[in-house]
């Protein structure tokens, strides 16, 4: 059984550099090669867990190929505190070892659900602060005239693009890595 690293960076201008680096180092400190685990890197959201590297390191977890999952930061997983603990027990009750690097917390019995939980809660309350101070700095800038949003027809990709890109058999994940845009864009492109 191997070990897998899951990354995730918010965005398409973030890279992840930082959080391989500090996983290597760990990896490093712990007698492991980082070339013996497999790399698990996604660029999206930590709301919702529709992401395909992630859906691909449950799938390695399902089939038994994995038995420790390392991550930078327990938020990597998930910035919803539902979703998290969910992931985090299925895993747990499968025997898989779920080691937060940074945090230096081994999520395995009881005391690490619980810890789990908190970090989760945190992480979904910085997710809502942020929102909400967004929120706030857009209705500040609109009440003196200079928040316009974004200009009427414009996208981050072309719509058509997405869904030629759909009938030559591109999954959403696929297409949102060509287009450099979200998995929820491309399925708001093709549907909508």
């Amino acid at each position: 059984m191997g070990i897998g690293v899951y990354i995730r960076v918010s965005t398409y201008g973030q890279n992840e550099a930082g959080q391989r680096r500090e996983v290597q180092r760990w990896l490093k400190g712990q007698g492991i090669d980082p070339r013996t685990v497999v790399w698990f890197v996604d660029k999206a959201t930590g709301d919702n867990l529709n992401r395909p590297e992630f859906e691909r390191l449950e799938a390695a977890i399902f089939n038994g190929e994995l038995k420790t999952v390392i991550v930078w930061k327990l938020d990597r997983l998930s910035r919803s505190l539902q979703d998290g603990i969910n992931t985090l027990c299925d895993w747990c009750g499968r025997g898989i070892r779920v080691v937060s690097v940074t945090q230096q917390l081994d999520f395995n019995g009881a005391a690490g659900k619980l810890i789990a939980s908190v970090l989760f809660a945190i992480a979904e309350m910085e997710q809502e602060t942020r929102r909400e101070r967004q929120a706030a700095g857009i209705a500040a800038a609109k009440e003196r005239g200079l928040y316009r949003g974004r200009r009427p027809g414009s996208t981050k990709a072309k719509p058509d693009r997405a869904r030629r890109l759909r009938e030559r058999g591109l999954t959403d994940g696929e297409i949102a890595e060509a287009l450099g845009i979200t998995r929820r864009t491309v399925q708001r492109y093709i549907n909508g």
